[in-house]
């Protein structure tokens, strides 16, 4: 009579390998590396840097609206040698400080404005370079955890078979199954070994990249509660969610930002063909000497005054340039456009497919209970000899397989969420610590 593993035995060697991969007291949270890739990442220090530089631009165009002011100062010696007029030298050295203070310039609130919204822009850029990075280190992440269960479900399932081969070894020394139940179970073996090599190479692959990603070597997450209740979308409602990418996506801000900075763009174009006024004075003094100097001494002098300057006729550069803008304005409404219906669109199909997961994830969860009881139901099949070595082999394989996608498909699920939250431009360093919640401790 064939000898049957026992539902119990055979799922023995899953939870011996699952306690085995258990993490180290080491292990780090979501929480703990994506604060390591904030300081590490170079695209989001170089879009930081991006954002600080453009508060000091900023701060240069507000410059224009204040009196500038200036020193200058020369210095002179010359020797004249004249036949009649005899030789002698003239040396003069003298400073002047010269300053000016706008008045009226149609340009300068239009500059300055335009200072001031790239700052904004920049903001924008940051903030969704920062989004970027919480998925980027999600994925990486949960990636590893992934290719963690994987590794441990092929384990999980050559133990399994090992026993099923060792059991159809015996069977058939002792003349109560075939040569058949041998060679099965040996091939399922040998697969089950290729498919734990390949396993193991993907999970050091998937490590490695969330080692360079955090800056960090080495690097175990810890994974995900059992319990874990995933994270269904609110509102539950796809245009709403499209309602709030509108109002907030970084995207659609930096081209309503852009088509701004296009109009003050436009009025600084018709500001080149009005005058400007700026009052302007100047003290000085010259110290001359020398034996042919006319008047040795020190002449003082003072300026004050205004000057108007109007450009009358540029050849028709002022013109064109205000065409240019006007086009670019045009250029701007359409990005605009264009940035709404494509943040709209991804807003959508990140929804639907959080929706999508979350019905995985039931869907899984039935099926590995009913892979379960198929198992058992085989199992029992093959003790009584109406099941044969191949259809325990195929049930066991099913319930590894499902219980595989099933952890994939919950990760999945929490990875959309962050993803819908990006597509909306909802994504907050505060979801880091929303996710890290689901964790182990």
């Amino acid at each position: 009579m064939r000898t049957p593993q026992h539902p119990r035995l055979l799922l023995a060697p899953l939870a011996m390998l699952l306690a085995g991969a258990g993490l180290p007291a080491w292990a780090q949270s979501l929480q703990e590396l994506y604060d390591a890739a904030r300081t590490y990442d170079a695209a989001f220090l170089s879009a930081r840097a991006q954002a600080q530089s453009a508060e000091y631009r900023a701060a240069q165009a507000d410059a224009l609206l204040r009196p500038s002011a200036a020193l200058s100062s020369n210095a002179s010696l010359s020797q004249a040698d004249a036949p009649r007029v005899g030789s002698g030298d003239n040396n003069s050295l003298g400073a002047t400080l010269s300053g000016k203070y706008p008045l009226f310039n149609k340009a300068t609130a239009p500059t300055i404005e335009q200072a001031r919204k790239a700052v904004q822009l920049a903001q924008a850029d940051l903030e969704s370079v920062e989004q970027d990075l919480i998925v980027r280190v999600s994925q990486g992440y949960f990636d590893v955890l992934a290719a963690q269960d994987a590794l441990a479900t092929t384990r999980a399932s050559k133990a399994a078979i090992t026993e099923q081969l060792a059991s159809a070894k015996r069977n058939f020394e002792v003349g109560t199954a075939t040569i058949t139940d041998t060679r099965e179970a040996q091939a399922r073996f040998d697969l089950a070994t290729a498919q734990e090599i390949a396993a193991d190479n993907d999970l050091r692959t998937k490590r490695i990249a969330l080692d360079q990603l955090v800056g960090r070597s080495g690097v175990t997450p810890k994974g995900l509660v059992k319990s874990a209740t995933l994270p269904v979308p609110a509102p539950t409602d796809a245009e709403a969610w499209t309602s709030l990418a509108d109002g907030s996506h970084p995207s659609v801000r930096k081209a309503r930002l852009g088509l701004e900075v296009a109009r003050l763009e436009t009025q600084k174009a018709r500001a080149a063909e009005s005058y400007t006024v700026d009052a302007v004075g100047s003290v000085g003094a010259t110290r001359f000497s020398g034996s042919s100097a006319s008047l040795p001494g020190i002449t003082k002098s003072a300026t004050v005054g205004v000057q108007l300057n109007w450009p009358l006729y540029t050849g028709g550069a002022t013109q064109n340039r205000i065409k240019e803008t006007l086009a670019l304005e045009d250029k701007s409404r359409n990005d605009v456009e264009g940035a709404r219906r494509a943040v709209a669109q991804a807003t959508r199909q990140a929804y639907f497919g959080v929706q999508s997961g979350l019905a995985q994830v039931k869907a899984l969860e039935a099926a590995e209970s009913s892979s379960q009881l198929a198992l058992e139901a085989t199992q029992l099949g093959y003790k009584v000899g109406v099941r044969v070595n191949l259809d325990v082999l195929n049930a066991q394989t099913q319930l590894f397989q499902t219980r595989r996608d099933l952890a994939k498909a919950r990760y999945d699920v929490i990875l959309g969420g962050l993803r819908l939250r990006l597509a909306s431009g909802q994504l907050k360093p505060t979801d880091v610590a929303a996710v890290n919640a689901l964790l182990d401790k």
